[in-house]
């Protein structure tokens, strides 16, 4: 059983960010994933809002277009809208698309400028935009695109006659650059918080397996005292009892005889003691390993392990967590998977740890530095690992490991 503290560390409601991005962890009373359907999450945060709300301002200011150009106007409005509310949602691994849906929204804000050159409303379409960008994108690629956004918003005011087309791209550009620095900052918070959450997890996780080796190294020197002090004693008690009750003096006393009796059944309780504390070894694996999943949204950890599967050694159950990791990690970041599935069996003296999901991995596969890493560690424990393409397209990982070995 996990210790108090660490039970008690894993019912802590994990902090959630607040937009601009998937929350890492959700306020339900399991330790991992929310209610609400992620991209749901995103869409109705509170900068989803604050766009819904200008993109209103800015259709009522449509009125002051001319009748034959107001249905193409509504019509550019609403495709930047469904533009908006589709990068909410997708997922971040989607980056081709979410790339084209940036470029269509800048031309979708561009287009409406040109309908209605004057400065009004429209133009405020491009600060959104910048927002966006600065949350997708490195910040200097935004940067490039808001600046050459303006100079076609500055062509744009300039050719519509306006007499101080400068001053007007300028003012716009204050606005934008305000949004997008304040979008790229609150991004860098966030991606801070969901990486103390990721390390907050890790440690809580190696702290279960440094609790559990304690408790069995702890277990272990009881046991032995038990075996090699109090086990002696009373058999040496127990062979004098059975000497002494071998005088003719003592041999008819009860008192002797029950004495030798009761020697023996303490004997044989303190050996089964001994056994049982020997027997109860092994570190609790499992709740190192979904403390580790508990602050990501996904994937989610559905793990099995068999009841004849008990790790003693600290550093092979450090080397099964760190695969898990790992492939959590590759899941959530390459795949977009919903589910990892993890397997533990134990085959003769061998553990079998079978990873997959039900994501995809998109393009030419090939091993990066994280698969690499994985196969050190587990063929320095004289482990075995193959890494295969299941026909539903997801990674899936075999591993085997030597259940009693050591690191090389």
């Amino acid at each position: 059983m996990p210790s108090v503290a660490l039970r008690r560390n894993l019912r802590i409601v994990l902090p959630k960010v607040t937009f601009c991005a998937t929350c890492i962890a959700s306020t339900r009373r399991q330790p991992q994933h929310g209610g609400m359907n992620e991209r749901w999450r995103a869409a109705v945060d509170p900068m989803s809002w604050a766009a819904l709300i200008t993109w209103v301002a800015i259709g009522l200011s449509l009125r002051l277009i001319t009748p034959p150009n107001a249905p193409l106007a509504w019509g550019l409005l609403i495709a930047f809208l469904l533009a908006f509310i589709a990068l909410r949602v997708l997922p971040e691994h989607r980056v081709r698309l979410c790339t084209a849906l940036l470029l269509l929204e800048g031309l979708l804000a561009l287009t409406l400028i040109w309908l209605y050159p004057r400065p009004g409303t429209a133009q405020i379409l491009l600060v959104i935009w910048a927002a966006q960008l600065a949350m997708i994108w490195p910040l200097r690629t935004a940067l490039l695109a808001v600046l050459a956004a303006d100079l076609v918003y500055y062509c744009i005011v300039r050719e519509s006659g306006h007499g101080t087309p400068m001053l007007v791209v300028t003012v716009n550009a204050g606005f934008q650059l305000f949004a997008g620095l304040c979008a790229h900052y609150a991004r860098r918070a966030e991606q801070a918080r969901d990486q103390l959450l990721l390390v907050n997890a890790d440690l809580l996780a190696t702290r279960a397996l440094l609790a559990d080796s304690a408790r069995d190294s702890e277990r272990l020197r009881v046991a032995r005292e038990l075996h090699d002090v109090a086990g002696h004693k009373l058999t040496a008690l127990t062979l004098n009892l059975r000497a002494l009750a071998q005088e003719p003096a003592f041999a008819q006393r009860h008192e002797v005889v029950l004495a030798q009796q009761l020697s023996s059944e303490l004997l044989g309780d303190i050996r089964g003691v001994v056994d049982a504390l020997r027997r109860e070894r092994g570190l609790d694996l499992a709740t190192a390993l979904r403390a580790l999943a508990a602050p990501m949204p996904k994937p989610v950890l559905q793990l099995r392990m068999a009841g004849d599967v008990r790790v003693d050694d600290p550093a092979l159950a450090e080397t099964i967590l760190r695969i898990v990791q790992e492939a959590l990690t590759n899941a959530a970041r390459h795949a977009g998977a919903n589910t990892l599935h993890v397997s533990l069996t134990r085959n003769a003296d061998a553990l079998q740890l079978t990873i997959d999901d039900d994501g995809r991995v998109r393009g030419a596969w090939q091993p990066g530095n994280g698969l690499t890493g994985m196969r050190e560690r587990i063929e320095a424990y004289g482990g075995a690992v193959h890494f295969m393409l299941a026909p539903a397209g997801s990674l899936r990982i075999e591993a085997q490991l030597p259940a009693g070995a050591s690191p090389a």
